[in-house]
C-alpha cells in the first residue's frame, strides 16, 4: 500500500514557508503573519485540507511557545478571554460546513483592514482608555470562530489586545497560552467533521521538523526587538493578512 501523502512538489513550495511564518508568529514576533498560513497552503489544497494539515504543527508549536513564556501570562486576563475563545470554537464547528470559506475570508480580511485603518487615521493618545470588556468579548468569540474555521483568530483578538498596550512578552505570552487552549480544543470537532485522515496527517509528519524552527527563529526575535518595532512588525502583518484574505474572498 503507497504511504497516503501528498507528493505535490507546488504544495511544499508553498507549505514550507506558510508553516516557518505560522512557528515565527507563534512566537508572538510578527504574529499578524500567522493567519497568513492557511491563505498560502490554500493556493494548493482546500482551505479546510490546508487547515487539517497544520493542526498537528499548531500543536507542537503551542507547547513551545507555552514553555517560552510560561512565567509571563496573566491568569485573569485568560479567565476572562478564554470562555468567549471557546464559545467562538463551538459556534465555527456547528456552521463549519454551512459557510462558504470565502466568506470568512472576507469578512477576517475586511476586519483586519478596518481596524488598521482606524489605528493608523486616528492613533490613541496616551491617556486613551482601554476597550470596553463587551467589546472584548465579542472580538474574542470572533476570534475563536475564525481560528476555527481557518486558523485565522489572531487578526480579531490582537484588536482587543493591542490598545491595552502590554510589552511585547506579556502580549505574547496571553496569545500563546490562548491559542494553546483554543487549539487545542478542535482536535475532537476536526475529527468529527472527518478532516483528521491519514493523507492529511503523514502530510503534517513530513512539515512537522519546520514548526520548532520557526517558533526558534520568532523567540530569539521576540526577545530582542523593541516595543515600537514589536508592533509595526504587527500591524505590517495584519495589513498583508487582511489584504491576502479579503483578496481571497472576491477573486
Amino acid at each position: 500500500m503507497d504511504f497516503p501523502l501528498i507528493t505535490d512538489p507546488f504544495f511544499y513550495a508553498v507549505a514550507i514557508p506558510a508553516v516557518l511564518m505560522l512557528g515565527i508568529s507563534k512566537s508572538g514576533f510578527g504574529a499578524g503573519f500567522g493567519s497568513l498560513a492557511v491563505p498560502v497552503i490554500a493556493l494548493s489544497v482546500t482551505v479546510p485540507q490546508a487547515a487539517a494539515i497544520l493542526m498537528p504543527l499548531l500543536l507542537i508549536m503551542d507547547l513551545l511557545g507555552v514553555a517560552a513564556y510560561r512565567k509571563n501570562f496573566d491568569v485573569k486576563f485568560l479567565k476572562f478571554l478564554l470562555p468567549f475563545g471557546l464559545l467562538g470554537t463551538v459556534v465555527g464547528a456547528l456552521l463549519f460546513k454551512l459557510l462558504d470559506a470565502r466568506v470568512v475570508a472576507g469578512i477576517v480580511g475586511g476586519f483586519t483592514l478596518l481596524f488598521l485603518a482606524q489605528r493608523l487615521l486616528f492613533p490613541p493618545r496616551a491617556d486613551s482608555p482601554p476597550p470596553p470588556k463587551w467589546l472584548g468579548a465579542v472580538l474574542t468569540v470572533t476570534s475563536g470562530f475564525t481560528s476555527f474555521v481557518a486558523h485565522a483568530g489572531g487578526p480579531p483578538l490582537s484588536a482587543y489586545v493591542i490598545p491595552l498596550r502590554l510589552s511585547p512578552i506579556r502580549f505574547t505570552a496571553n496569545m500563546a497560552v490562548f491559542f494553546f487552549v483554543i487549539n487545542l480544543s478542535k482536535w475532537l470537532p476536526y475529527a468529527w467533521l472527518g478532516l483528521l485522515d491519514m493523507r492529511n496527517m503523514a502530510t503534517s509528519l513530513v512539515l512537522l521538523p519546520l514548526a520548532p524552527l520557526g517558533v526558534w527563529i520568532g523567540v530569539r526575535l521576540a526577545r530582542r526587538i523593541s516595543p515600537v518595532w514589536f508592533y509595526r512588525m504587527l500591524y505590517v502583518g495584519m495589513l498583508l493578512t487582511g489584504i491576502k484574505l479579503l483578496w481571497d474572498s472576491v477573486r
